[in-house]
């Protein structure tokens, strides 16, 4: 039977990727990665970089899959699940077309494939309609190379830390400590002035990007150095800690 390995390969420098991954890179012969554009091709770069450090045999390819576009309006949890009901019959046609019985391929995640990434559930929808087993292989993820780059703790003392996004902190707002992906519209900016934030982009790469201070303080640098960066690159990832002053 096929199988494919869901690999995650950290925020972005090589040197995040664990033992057991490196493993799985070199029991995989297809990597399957999104086509995403011209503006993010460095995205395919890097894992073609990553394959290339660790990978110790030659014969592997790289199969990429145009990403359908995302709807802009419509309600959001429609929009995605069509989103992803699109990329499950893109994946289900590429894994029976390009990987052989019997043969290992392999979608390698961002940071970890359980935080805020569509992968495994768009693996469920593709194993309704095409016979595979699959693993998972744990990565670091972004929140821990943001806090490891700041020399910072996740949480206070004895306190809880909320992982959310950017359109649910603007919707119930910011209580205690929280880290906020997915945020394009800066939504920090909702916050108290005396808000702490610590924030980071592009991390573990050679293009990362830090800055911390209050909401206040800094609120209007980072997007003016955010807006300034995706422009220069045509892609940003990025994500913050925010901590209430209360």
């Amino acid at each position: 039977m096929r199988r494919i390995h869901v690999i995650g390969i950290g925020a972005g420098d090589p040197d995040y990727v664990t033992a057991q991954a490196v493993s799985a890179l070199n029991d995989t012969q297809v990597f399957f990665a999104m086509d995403k554009g011209q503006s993010k091709d460095e995205l395919v770069a890097l894992r073609r970089l990553i394959c290339e450090r660790f990978i110790r045999e030659p014969g592997y390819r790289f199969v990429e899959l145009p990403d359908p576009k995302r709807a802009e309006e419509g309600e959001y949890r429609q929009i995605v699940a069509d989103w992803h009901a699109e990329r499950a019959r893109i994946w289900a046609h590429a894994i029976e077309t390009e990987l052989g019985p019997d043969r290992t391929g392999a979608f390698l995640a961002w940071g970890d494939p359980s935080l805020y990434d569509s992968t495994l559930r768009i693996l469920e929808k593709v194993a309704e309609h095409v016979d595979f087993e699959y693993d998972v292989i744990p990565g670091v993820t972004a929140i821990q190379a943001l806090t490891a780059r700041h020399r910072i703790p996740l949480n206070d003392v004895g306190e809880p830390v909320l992982i959310t996004t950017g359109r649910r902190l603007r919707e119930q707002g910011l209580s205690g400590s929280a880290v906020v992906m997915l945020d394009a519209d800066c939504s920090f900016r909702t916050c108290a002035p005396q808000t702490r934030i610590w924030w980071g982009a592009y991390l573990g790469t050679p293009d990362e990007l830090l800055i911390a201070g209050t909401v206040g303080e800094v609120g209007d640098e980072i997007a003016t150095v955010r807006a300034e960066a995706r422009t220069r690159h045509g892609w940003i990832m990025d994500t913050y800690l925010l901590r209430s002053a209360d």
